[in-house]
């Protein structure tokens, strides 16, 4: 994700404890009480504006107790609040205010319901206090940017607007005397019910551009055209794909310039909008349940491709973009931001890794031009300095300071807590890189384009060279470094970066089988998942953004890596630490979360500002069945593998429905023995091993 500026502390708001409802680029974040206040970064957001900062109920003046609140979908939340200066006499509540919420594209639905479980009929004013505010994600995410509401641009009976400049919100709420004042809005209903009766209102609000879509807006999705995915077998394992699967099809946007191409929207709530290095990942792991969200992750961030070279932006001919914002939404980065040293090479992993999983020959021949321009950044302008390595500074003072993944100032750290000076030659850009330039070789091959082997030989150097200036030692052993910092000096760090350089070919054997130990090691794996720094490091900080929390997205590459390079065991571990506190988040995976220590009996512990719903952690469970089952795919050879490792004998017996390969559906079962039983009507050779 995007980090702050490194100028300062930054008190942004907690989320961790918010009700979030999802239907991109929309989020409404409330208490658990249901109430939308005027505090942190509640509100309802939208294009990366809080459109609606206040949508608080009360009885008669009071607020109705909480008794319960459930999420039955992404978009849809359930609250329950007791009434208790009304009804019967007594200890038992006999009123209570139901609010069911609903968030849609262009707004949200909120249905009230006040229920009258009383012997004796009851007469009640309900009020909604309403507000909007219209602060930047940006600034809310530096502190909530808590100014108050702005008077309505409008009003009437039933109905309440503001203006907010480039977007508009309106609320309406039938039957409701509506009363305006500077900050806001009070609506309000006579309601009187008899015995075991109840009354409903629904409210609606709806944002909408005063003159059309900006530019980098991105529009709503029908979903990510998937199929549902339903798993049997562990209940857990059931919950937490149920949750992302439908998680991942809210957080689905659409490309303006082309509408049928979907892709994964970041995150909520900062990141409603297409990133390289996000985005990518999400359809990466969401290969097996079909290759949509690929193309038009694919194809999305094509036609943004960097054309020419822009130290402002840090664009570059070929290079694939880390973020697209709206602009003037408040953002410090620029509106198309080029700045990431990786995003470039995993457009090109995912491009073959979609063609192995399908993707039509025609759809892969319309990107093998970007493909190449890719290439060529890749073997080119990625290296500033010509030292074979690829490496990122931000030369224009206003950009990111670390331009991987990790992208927090303080995240490419010595183990002592020095932190490293650019420019940064990351570990596993390189290994993305070596990865990439194999990949784009076996496409250009298969598509007859010259300029495969050139290729091969630039990943074989490339490998040479990172076994000879990467590796250090400690009291340990020998491990890979982070990064080579600006005096081209190894930032000696154990940190989970380890694990991205499995499965990318970078590595021989022996090294493969020396990172795969690190990784399985208790000062890296906590027990909940990876954590992204040792707990022996100096600067390790359990709730550190990259300095010790753990990441499930960066759990689920290490997963990968470590089966694809034939280290069961620890991937195993690993996963099942996800699968450990998926639990205690509602089986939701937050963005991050705190690198505890399962085996002291260290509790969960939130991350209280990580972002919820997240694509790449939503994916993760994808990621997880995927390396459980041992499911590979090359389409253009005509096969399918399936090979259950005994390491996963805790998920099975297992039965996944609603997989894809090569447009087709895909069930595969695994019983008790690890026996796979695969139905597909690809035109496949199955190939399944136990």
């Amino acid at each position: 994700m995007t980090a702050p500026p490194a100028s300062g502390p930054v008190p942004q708001p907690f989320l961790h404890d918010l009700v979030s409802c999802v239907k991109a680029p929309t989020v409404a974040l409330s208490g658990a009480d249901g109430q939308i206040r005027a505090a942190g970064a509640q509100g309802v957001l939208s294009h990366d504006r809080r459109v609606l900062s206040e949508l608080r109920a009360d009885v008669d003046g009071h607020e109705p107790e909480p008794a319960g609140h459930g999420l039955r979908g992404a978009g849809h939340a359930h609250f329950t609040g007791i009434v208790r200066h009304l009804g019967d006499p007594g200890a038992d509540p006999t009123v209570r205010l139901e609010r069911r919420r609903f968030a849609r594209a262009d707004g949200i639905a909120e249905r009230l319901e006040l229920v009258n479980n009383a012997r004796v009929p009851i007469a009640a004013t309900v009020r909604l206090h309403v507000a909007a505010d219209f602060a930047a994600a940006d600034a809310i995410k530096q502190d909530g940017a808590q100014g108050g509401g702005r008077p309505p641009s409008s009003s009437g009976p039933g109905v309440v607007a503001w203006d907010g400049g480039e977007l508009r919100t309106a609320l309406t709420a039938p039957g409701a005397a509506v009363e305006p004042h500077d900050t806001g809005a009070a609506l309000s209903w006579t309601v009187e019910l008899a015995p075991r009766s109840s009354w409903t209102v629904d409210v609606d609000v709806t944002t909408a551009f005063a003159d059309g879509p900006p530019a980098n807006a991105f529009g709503p999705a029908d979903g990510a055209g998937w199929d549902a995915v339903a798993v049997t077998g562990r209940s857990d394992l059931a919950r937490l794909t149920e949750r992302s699967v439908d998680d991942l099809s809210a957080l689905a946007l659409t490309d303006p310039l082309d509408p049928s191409d979907t892709f994964l929207a970041a995150g909520s709530p900062w990141f409603f909008t297409l990133f390289g290095r996000d985005s990518l990942w999400a359809a990466r792991f969401t290969l097996p349940l079909g290759t949509g969200a690929a193309r038009g992750t694919l194809r999305t961030l094509a036609r943004r491709q960097g054309r020419r070279h822009d130290p402002a932006t840090a664009e570059a001919p070929g290079k694939i973009l880390h973020e697209v914002r709206i602009p003037d939404a408040g953002s410090w980065l620029p509106p198309v931001y080029f700045g990431t040293v990786d995003a470039t090479a995993l457009w090109i992993c995912l491009l073959h890794d979609a063609w192995r999983w399908g993707l039509p020959a025609a759809d892969v021949a319309e990107l093998l031009d970007p493909l190449e321009a890719a290439l060529r950044w890749l073997t080119t302008d990625a290296d500033s300095d010509g030292d074979g390595f690829l490496e990122y500074v931000d030369t224009s003072g206003r950009g990111l300071a670390n331009q991987g993944w990790k992208d927090s100032g303080d995240s490419i750290q010595y183990p002592d807590g020095t932190i490293a000076e650019p420019p940064i030659a990351l570990s596993e850009a390189q290994a993305y890189a070596h990865e990439a330039a194999l990949a784009g070789a076996a496409l250009l091959d298969a598509f007859q384009r010259p300029g495969a082997e050139p290729l091969r030989e630039w990943a074989a150097a490339l490998r040479e060279r990172f076994a000879a200036r990467f590796w250090v030692s400690d009291e340990k052993g020998r491990f890979p470094a982070i990064a080579l910092d600006g005096s081209k000096r190894p930032v000696d760090t154990v940190t989970s970066n380890l694990g991205h350089l499995l499965g990318t070919g970078l590595l021989g054997p022996d090294e493969a089988a020396v990172v795969a130990d690190r990784l399985g090691r208790p000062d890296l794996d906590a027990g909940y998942g990876l954590r992204t720094m040792s707990a022996d490091a100096a600067g390790f900080n359990p709730l550190g953004y990259h300095a010790g929390s753990i990441w499930p997205h960066d759990t689920a590459i290490a997963v990968r890596g470590l089966t694809a390079d034939g280290f069961p065991g620890v991937a195993a571990s690993l996963a099942a630490g996800l699968l450990r506190v998926a639990p205690d988040f509602a089986y939701r995976l937050p963005e991050l979360f705190a690198g505890t220590d399962a085996r002291a009996g260290e509790p969960v512990l939130a991350y209280p500002a990580a972002c919820r719903p997240q694509a790449w952690s939503a994916a993760t469970v994808i990621a997880l069945l995927q390396a459980a089952l041992g499911l590979t795919a090359d389409v253009p050879a005509g096969t399918l593998r399936v090979a259950p490792d005994p390491a996963f004998a805790a998920w099975f017996p297992l039965r996944v429905e609603g997989l894809r390969v090569a447009g087709h559906p895909l069930a595969v079962a695994v019983d008790a023995a690890g026996n796979a039983d695969v139905h597909t009507s690809a035109p496949l050779r199955v190939e399944t091993t136990a």
